[in-house]
């Protein structure tokens, strides 16, 4: 899908594993892609995914009024995929979820930004539990109070190669002698191929008939947390005990785990992913999805084995499941 006249977008937070793909989608549009992160020396190699001058990293803090100001500058659109799985010191879901959101979304008003698409993910709700779920519901609702025309992107977890979910438990697999199966493995998820997010976002920015809508993207099947831990195990040939982990239990080890935060380090696990896991992750009955945007949804068995294959016994020269020797138990 291309637009005619394609201009300028800015991309917050557009050097992440959803935002370089969505970078590349927009590209492919033909448009001017600014991509607006806290550090650019660290996204310079986004540049080779357009034409030679087509994408440009800028530094911006968004909970910054003026660092969002200077990086709307002469914008056509904005695309806000800032946001945070953990806290760190001087990060919080607070300060990047709620007030950078609203700073986006005013700076837009005041800088007559055509579009803007804000990031936020199913689960989002000012009442929830979890913190991260309940600053993603606030900050939907700041861009919303702000800009009522603003698209809003709602996706299940997000699988592609370099995610942060089948990766995690397939590197865990390699190593641990069994697999969390955290309240039991009964929560379901609807897997959503990062390049269809991608795309989403791309098409969001570009349809007029998208202002103002809500979109809930999930892949074609839904999957229980059991199942894909299931999954991964088969694909990469290793036999692991799932072993229960009664959600009060989880959330004592995701408090302690969370610790490593502070040195910057990512956690295995937080007390917010735990609690995040006692709602099922799908697609609202009636919601509009990926169908909505013409975007044909991708299933995790498509993509997942290009990129499980390195956590196998034998990497590369296990050419497929049936080829690798299952561990013994």
């Amino acid at each position: 899908m291309s637009v005619s006249n394609p201009g300028l977008v800015t991309v917050f937070g557009g050097s992440g594993f959803v935002g370089t793909q969505a970078v590349r989608a927009l590209a492919r549009q033909g448009w001017r892609v600014r991509v607006a992160v806290r550090k650019p020396a660290l996204a310079q190699d986004l540049r080779i995914l357009g034409d030679v001058g087509q994408i440009q990293p800028v530094r911006c803090d968004i909970t910054t009024p003026a660092d969002v100001a200077a990086a709307l500058k002469g914008a056509d659109a904005a695309v806000n995929l800032v946001g945070l799985l953990f806290e760190t010191p001087g990060r919080g879901f607070e300060q990047s979820h709620v007030e950078g959101s609203r700073n986006i979304a005013q700076a837009c008003v005041a800088a007559n930004v055509g579009r803007l698409v804000q990031m936020s993910a199913i689960g989002a709700d000012a009442r929830s539990e979890a913190d991260y779920g309940r600053t993603k519901g606030e900050a939907e609702a700041a861009v919303r109070a702000v800009r009522p025309d603003a698209v809003i992107l709602r996706p299940s977890i997000v699988f592609g190669n370099g995610d942060g979910f089948l990766n995690r438990f397939a590197a865990m697999a390699t190593t641990a002698p069994a697999l969390p199966l955290i309240g039991g493995g009964a929560t379901k998820f609807q897997p959503v191929w990062v390049g269809d997010v991608a795309e989403a976002i791309a098409r969001s920015v570009s349809r007029a008939d998208s202002a103002g809508r809500t979109f809930e993207l999930g892949g074609p099947e839904v999957w229980s947390f059991k199942q894909i831990l299931e999954y991964i195990l088969r694909e990469t040939g290793r036999r692991r005990l799932l072993a229960p982990l009664p959600f009060f239990a989880a959330e004592m080890v995701g408090s302690l785990a969370q610790i490593t935060a502070v040195l910057g380090i990512p956690p295995v696990l937080t007390r917010d992913q735990v609690l995040m896991l006692k709602t099922d992750n799908v697609v609202a009955p009636g919601a509009e999805g990926l169908s909505a945007l013409g975007i044909e949804a991708t299933g995790l068995e498509a993509i997942a084995p290009s990129y499980l294959w390195r956590y196998r016994r034998g990497g590369q020269f296990a050419t497929s499941p049936g080829a690798v020797q299952p561990e013994a138990a």
